[in-house]
């Protein structure tokens, strides 16, 4: 792997004088330092054993710098019009402030490409940026701050609430020349304030590209945060995705992850439940179909007494298709009166499918409620036969329990126009998509 280091760090030195004036230059070299030690993971590592990401290393990745030109047409369909959002769009990984729609919002409020709020907000992020995901914990990681250059910046501070939702639109289009896209999102939220965001990937076409981002999330005393996170990549591309969150006394962090996309992708969750009252509610649907590749590795650490976390992810298996769960939750010591609850279900379509999944649970504290559980299987043969009882033919009747398997992940998503896309997006993954839709609205 040291050509590939190497690679990278030739990069980096390219585009080093791009980043040269603000106060992420000295972070981005320490990265760098980690990445040359790091490196990048492989099998032996136990949580890489499954996933291995020696196809990413056999492309000669190039860094995006300029930004590429698209037709607004063509992000049209991954826009939200209801509820109106404040909007980012960044193209191959570049910000478009042209394609963008920030809006209004109150004085005290930042939302911001990452790029601009280093000048204007560069002593914020200084104290911030790489202190939840740290270079040190992934070679990825490190890779993605040691490129620290485009992504998002938002802030709302204390006692205020975004009405509207704030929409980070990520698509990326083919270029004579593989690309990756290294973003950073960085949130934070004062005591007491509230906001919604949705995190879209999207590929354009067919397109061979590397996505791997990071993102912070710091959550003051009593805020709250609703987190959309939908992949839906190109087919022959590559996504990773890290987001740690860190929780204080009395937040509520609400996520729902969704991945569809990419040949192979992979997404970390690290919430790290700080202060007591502190409340993550985790849910995930994944579908694999082909020769797909989709790993999901989830840590909740629970370091004071009185928090709770419940996790339910769902997967969907076809062809040759193959999925990673790992979740994890940590009761540290003094943790007393924690309420840590895990499930992930998944259904196999085919019989070359593949599931690995753990789900695992750390107890060192006393008076808790745990409980995790994992299941693997097909379809019930019973609700095959009940709906075949009522004329509905084979093929019919399995894609409405596959929808029905997945649509209990979706329809706890509380945005119409996101869940309305998204149940139009696993249908259309399933045989007789139209008659799904048929009978599901009726």
């Amino acid at each position: 792997m040291s050509d590939k280091l190497e690679h990278y760090i030739g990069e980096y030195e390219r585009n080093r004088a791009l980043t040269a004036n603000d106060p992420a230059g000295a972070l981005r070299h320490q990265a760098l330092d980690q990445f040359r030690e790091l490196g990048f993971p492989d099998r032996r590592q136990e949580n890489w054993k499954y996933t291995d990401v020696r196809k990413i290393l056999k492309q000669d990745f190039r860094f995006s710098t300029e930004l590429a030109g698209i037709a607004p047409g063509k992000i049209e369909p991954f826009r939200i019009n209801e509820p109106e959002c404040h909007e980012l769009v960044f193209v191959n990984g570049v910000y478009s402030p042209e394609l963008s729609r920030p809006g209004e919002f109150a004085d005290g409020i930042v939302i911001s490409d990452l790029a601009s709020a280093l000048q204007t907000h560069g002593d914020m992020l200084e104290a911030h940026l790489g202190r939840y995901s740290k270079p040190e914990s992934s070679g990825f990681t490190a890779l993605n701050t040691a490129f620290l250059q485009h992504g998002s910046f938002i802030h709302v501070p204390a006692n205020l609430r975004l009405e509207k939702p704030v929409l980070l639109l990520h698509v990326s289009t083919g270029q004579a020349q593989p690309f990756t896209s290294q973003n950073r999102n960085l949130v934070i939220l004062g005591d007491n304030a509230a906001a919604t965001l949705i995190e879209t990937y999207a590929g354009l076409d067919d397109a061979v590209y590397f996505t791997n981002t990071v993102a912070e999330l710091r959550m003051n005393a009593g805020s709250h945060l609703r987190h959309y996170r939908i992949q839906q990549e190109s087919k022959n591309s590559f996504h990773l995705g890290h987001t740690t969150v860190h929780q204080e006394q009395d937040s509520n962090y609400s996520s729902n992850v969704i991945s569809l996309g990419a040949e192979l992708s992979r997404t970390d969750l690290d919430c790290r439940l700080q202060a007591p009252g502190a409340e993550t509610l985790l849910n995930g649907l994944y579908m694999v179909s082909g020769n797909q590749h989709t790993d999901h590795h989830i840590q909740v650490d629970h370091l004071c007494p009185q928090t709770r976390s419940d996790l339910n992810y769902r997967g969907i298996l076809d062809g040759r298709g193959r999925a990673v769960f790992n979740g994890k939750a940590v009761v540290h010591k003094g943790a007393d009166g924690t309420d840590a609850r895990q499930s992930n279900a998944n259904l196999l379509l085919s019989r070359e499918a593949e599931v690995d999944t753990k789900p695992e649970l750390e107890i060192y504290a006393d008076d808790v409620k745990c409980s995790h559980g994992a299941t693997v299987g097909q379809l019930d043969e019973q609700m095959l036969f009940y709906l075949r009882s009522r004329a509905i033919d084979e093929k019919t009747a399995r894609s409405l329990l596959t929808f029905a398997f997945a649509d209990e992940v979706v329809r706890a998503i509380d945005i119409d126009a996101v869940r309305d896309r998204l149940e139009t997006l696993v249908a259309g993954r399933l045989p007789e998509s139209e008659l799904i839709r048929e009978f599901t609205h009726e």
